[in-house]
């Protein structure tokens, strides 16, 4: 009894001072409103903010319209996630036990302050995971090239996951928005042990579109392809968004969909190392879905990098659906329709 009461201590003295760290700089973030880490091009800029390391701004130059201007409506004294951010090391609700010891949703990623470690690279530390996170940018023209390292600082190996959280909003989002991608197969959050649904249907619902009627609200694809993309077209602002990844690196894709007072309010275009929103123990569970994993594994002091690129462009008059998107060189290219 002594034993194991000496060791509970020390397990709550460690959470504690681990959450007293959180809650340190998510204080800084909040009271210091750090610089945003800015790179430019003669055809675009592109602005980071530090309070979480969300892409938060993107425009072509001369451009007014930014896609990543939304801001998670959240209470007072709370960090909201903004834009583009990164879900590390989990992608959304901790297990109870994890929430009573104060892991936030989505990981610690977008709650910590960030630092800019270079003029085009900035770093963030994860005290409760005891990850580190390093970011690299290349801005070519209207593409961004991003480049990231997760790094296990844990005596032991773990589970983790790492998805991006591209989060597209008014007035770049209306209801003549569409979304395109190379995705397979799918399932709505909601119903995930149902019979598979081609892309872009989830129930009676086409995914391309939102309107008045988010539901269903979150539904995950495979990508079936050796690299996957996503785009997301607005006619209204005469641009279009895409994104072009490794499937090794992210096998799933998870649209979001958010309406508020009968209008398009926000789009998620999340793209991952899973495809099931649910804490770890049933991650673990379940193992993979749809032949894709659920989780990835970080060993002790490993290293893994992944890479993204994202490009900003004039939408072709007329244009009612993006056809394919690849990589020539360094410029990335879309077909239309």
């Amino acid at each position: 009894m002594v034993l194991n009461a000496s060791r509970d201590t020390v397990i709550v003295i460690m959470t504690r001072r681990q959450a007293v760290t959180l809650a340190a700089s998510a204080a800084l973030a909040r009271a210091a409103a750090p610089p945003l880490l800015k790179l430019t091009s003669p055809q675009a800029t592109v602005s980071f903010d530090l309070r979480g390391g969300s892409l938060v701004d993107f425009r072509l130059t001369g451009s007014p319209v930014n896609p990543f201007n939304w801001v998670q409506n959240v209470a007072p004294k709370v960090e909201p996630l903004r834009g583009h951010f990164v879900c590390c090391d989990r992608w959304g609700a901790p297990s109870e036990a994890e929430i009573a010891r104060g892991v936030p949703y989505h990981g610690e990623a977008p709650r910590v302050l960030w630092k800019a470690t270079g003029p085009r690279s900035l770093s963030a530390h994860l005290p409760l995971a005891n990850f580190s996170l390093a970011r690299e940018l290349e801005l070519v023209g209207d593409t961004l090239n991003v480049r990231e390292r997760l790094t296990n600082r844990n005596p032991t190996g773990r589970v983790y996951n790492m998805v991006q959280h591209p989060t597209i909003a008014p007035p770049f989002l209306d209801e003549k928005t569409f979304v395109d991608a190379n995705a397979g197969s799918g399932f709505a959050q909601t119903t995930p042990d149902q019979a598979p649904v081609p892309w872009p249907r989830a129930h009676s619902a086409d995914i391309r579109y939102l309107t008045t009627d988010p539901l269903p609200n979150v539904v995950s694809y495979i990508i079936e392809a050796e690299n996957g993309w996503v785009t997301a077209a607005s006619p209204t602002a005469g641009l279009v968004l895409g994104y072009l990844w490794k499937t090794s690196d992210y096998p799933w894709l998870n649209l979001w969909r958010d309406v508020a007072k009968g209008r398009p309010a926000a789009r998620g275009l999340e793209f991952g190392s899973t495809g099931l929103h649910q804490p770890y123990p049933e991650l673990v569970r379940r193992g993979r879905m749809l032949g894709r994993p659920l989780f990835s594994f970080l060993d002790a002091g490993q290293t893994v990098e992944r890479t993204y690129s994202l490009f900003l462009r004039s939408l072709p008059p007329n244009t009612t659906r993006i056809t394919d998107v690849s990589r020539r060189g360094e410029r990335i290219e879309f077909q239309s329709s």
